[in-house]
């Protein structure tokens, strides 16, 4: 199952996701992306957003406006729809409305293969290399790595720092894969002084020593942000 938060407040772009994507609303278009891949819910605190998903054919599910993150508002639907502790859910943020849909479906069988195995994995997400000039925005998140393709951190900064100009830095991808039962277990967790920090709701599972595994892909998408990156991803993506 893929669960997109949809929450119409933003800091940085109101109302973000309703902009205009080649003519659909942005969480919308996000939705239509990946809708072939499995079942998509639209997880929001909004009656107008509520409205838009089902008029586009989507369901959508009202939850709390009092959640801290889309990871909080997406567990809210799967224990509101009863879902089993395997079942795998995929986060998917309302602001990636370019993301390529086979990078969903390597998440979901990366989840798969962890169950198989029966891996010490407690989520799955995705990075892809960027370039130093996006290594440098703090929008950009960065992700570094172990060997075994674990994350190690995520930060707003440029990570690791580049002392003998290193240039192979991570980009990290918004986008999270868990069972319910990991789910919920990751919502159950205190928020993480490092999370409180850098305001990055995957540095709880870090902290409290979960791992996270990590799949490399090629990707040309980004998550929108601000304005400036809507004018830029449909300047450079359309």
């Amino acid at each position: 199952m893929i669960i997109i938060p949809a929450r119409l407040a933003s800091n940085r772009f109101p109302g973000k996701i309703l902009a205009n994507i080649n003519g659909f609303p942005m969480v919308i278009a996000t939705a239509n992306r990946v809708k072939d891949i499995d079942e998509v819910i639209i997880a929001t605190d909004c009656n107008e957003v509520i409205k838009i998903a089902r008029d586009y054919g989507f369901k959508a599910v009202m939850t709390s406006d009092k959640h801290k993150s889309g990871t909080d508002r997406i567990n809210e639907v799967a224990n509101k729809l009863n879902l089993n502790d395997d079942e795998i859910i995929v986060n998917v943020q309302a602001d990636e409305p370019f993301i390529e849909p086979y990078i969903i479906q390597k998440v979901i069988n990366r989840l798969k293969s962890t169950k198989e195995k029966k891996e010490d994995i407690f989520m799955v997400s995705c990075y892809k290399i960027i370039s130093d000039k996006e290594a440098n925005d703090p929008n950009h998140v960065k992700v570094i790595t172990d060997f075994n393709e674990n994350a190690i951190y995520f930060s707003r900064s440029k990570i690791p720092y580049d002392r003998e100009k290193y240039n192979n830095f991570y980009g990290h991808l918004g986008i999270y894969g868990f069972t319910k039962k990991t789910l919920e277990i990751f919502c159950n967790l205190p928020s993480s002084p490092l999370e409180d920090i850098e305001k990055l709701e995957q540095l709880r599972a870090v902290y409290y020593g979960k791992k996270i595994a990590m799949i490399k892909v090629e990707s040309k998408s980004f998550g929108i942000d601000t304005k400036e990156d809507l004018q830029r991803a449909l300047y450079t993506l359309m």
